[in-house]
């Protein structure tokens, strides 16, 4: 057998062996009873993928276990019976139910309900029931100063998140209470080592379209196989949460440049299968601004750093490329 012949040979095993392990984990949680669909229906927002995927796998007999020590680890005070962060966690449940009706979904699981789960309610809320200059409908959610855009096309009453960029308000995430950051690195480090989680093949492409003297513009193309996506089921559709972390260092090896963009896949399970074999693409515009940030670069080999995380399979790929 060729050398080639080999490698489609293992790359078709491949493929066929990570879809399978998704189609097995969404068959799973199908069969669930009542009890143990409602947890980890309502966890999504909270659950690792490592841990979703052993509390699938383990017998049922197991599971009440299993949902003991989730909450046990999640909580602020160890030594309280009431685990501040369950009850918050449930009460901002109720409260996405009760007002956000209407989207051919219960609150809690639209984009709004979502935001308010993991982030609390906002300090200030702005809707505009009727069509904009833009002939759009939206809320602005302000936490601080930082505009959160919900955008309805038609008018319907059924919002979709539009900003992307959630990073500045990891302070009000829900899950940086007390002691819970702490708890959850633990429990994912010990799921990752039972997990065997393989890491994402990633190629990457750079496009510098402006160079000045106080300002560089560029895109950065990612692409990479869907088969090696990690998704998970949410209702009807697989979902996945990409997040990317760009550092621009001289040729000193000192940083010049940071920043971080995130990105939400949805997929339909029939179009996840169909996607096997082709590859997904995200691109990332690099704004430089500054003439002294500027001045540092083109002095020598300067280089791109890429950390990319698979947040929903808990697997991260770092890659260099050289930024000219």
């Amino acid at each position: 057998m060729s050398s080639r012949l080999r490698l489609s040979v293992a790359l078709a095993l491949a493929v066929g062996l990570l879809a399978g392990a998704a189609c097995r984990l969404y068959n799973l949680e199908r069969k669930l009873d009542p009890v143990n669909a409602d947890f980890v229906s309502k966890v999504r927002y909270i659950i690792g993928s490592s841990e979703r995927r052993i509390f699938l796998e383990l017998p049922d007999s197991e599971k009440p276990k299993f949902i003991e020590e989730f909450w046990k680890k999640r909580n602020p005070d160890p030594s309280s019976a009431e685990n501040a962060f369950k009850i918050e966690y449930y009460k901002r449940i109720d409260q996405a139910t009760k007002l956000f009706q209407g989207e051919g979904a219960p609150g809690w699981l639209t984009d709004r309900g979502r935001m308010l789960i993991i982030y609390g309610p906002p300090t200030e809320r702005i809707t505009q029931p009727y069509r904009n200059a833009s002939n759009r409908c939206q809320e602005v959610w302000y936490y601080a100063n930082y505009p959160v855009i919900f955008i309805d096309a038609s008018c319907t009453g059924t919002y979709r998140l539009e900003t992307l960029d959630l990073v500045p308000l990891e302070s009000y995430s829900l899950t940086s209470m007390h002691g819970l950051n702490q708890a959850r690195d633990e429990a994912e480090k010990v799921f990752a080592e039972e997990a065997n989680v393989k890491p994402m093949n990633l190629d990457a492409d750079l496009k510098i379209q402006v160079r000045a003297p106080d300002r560089i513009e560029a895109v950065l193309g990612i692409e990479m196989p869907y088969e090696r996506i990690w998704f998970k089921a949410d209702g009807t559709m697989m979902v996945t949460t990409l997040e990317a972390a760009l550092e621009l260092r001289d040729a000193r090896k000192a940083s010049v440049w940071e920043s971080k963009a995130r990105r939400e896949i949805r997929l339909p399970v029939a179009e996840v299968n169909r996607m096997i074999g082709k590859t997904y693409r995200w691109e990332i515009p690099i704004l430089v601004e500054g003439a002294d940030k500027v001045g540092r670069l083109g002095q020598g080999q300067d280089v791109l750093v890429i950390t990319l995380t698979n947040v929903t399979g808990n697997e991260i790929l770092k890659k260099t490329m050289d930024f000219k």
